[in-house]
C-alpha cells in the first residue's frame, strides 16, 4: 500500500495524503506590525499552484503548513520523513498529527493514530516511536 493510507493533519487545511508529499521544510515568517516572526513546518505537495497576472504567471508546488512554532524545530522535517518511511514499511494506515510542545514551543511531536486501532494487527510503531524534536 505504501503511503496512500497514511494521512497528515495540517494546521488549517484538513488532511493530506502522505504519498502526495514531495518536500518537508521549516521556514520563518516575517514579523508583521507588532507580531513576532514564527516558524512553520510545511510540506510541499505534488500539485501545481499558480499565481500572478495576465503579464506574468508563476507556477510552483502547493505548500501546506503543518504546525506553527515560536522557535525552529530543527529536526522536525527529518523526523517526519523517518516516521513516514517507518509507517510505509509496515503498511500502516492512519493519521499523523504534528503537535508543538516544549517549554519554548520549539519541539514537534508526531502522533500516529491507526485507522484500525480496534483491530489487532501486525506490530506497529509504538508510543516509543512518537518523536520529539527540537
Amino acid at each position: 500500500m505504501g503511503m496512500a493510507g497514511i494521512w497528515i493533519r495540517t494546521l488549517g487545511d484538513g488532511l493530506i495524503r502522505a504519498d502526495q508529499v514531495i518536500g518537508i521544510a521549516n521556514h520563518r515568517t516575517p514579523s508583521l506590525s507588532g507580531k513576532p516572526a514564527r516558524w512553520l513546518l510545511t510540506v510541499s505537495l505534488a500539485v501545481p499552484a499558480g499565481s500572478g497576472s495576465a503579464e506574468s504567471w508563476d507556477l510552483t508546488s502547493l505548500h501546506r503548513t503543518l504546525v506553527q512554532s515560536d522557535r525552529e524545530a530543527r529536526q522536525a522535517p527529518e523526523e517526519l520523513a523517518r516516521l513516514l518511511a517507518r509507517l510505509a514499511a509496515v503498511g500502516a494506515t492512519g493519521v499523523v498529527t504534528p503537535r508543538v510542545c516544549g517549554p519554548d514551543r520549539d519541539e514537534v511531536h508526531f502522533e500516529f493514530t491507526r485507522f484500525d486501532s480496534d483491530v489487532p494487527a501486525e506490530p506497529m510503531p509504538t508510543q516509543a516511536d512518537m518523536v520529539a524534536v527540537g
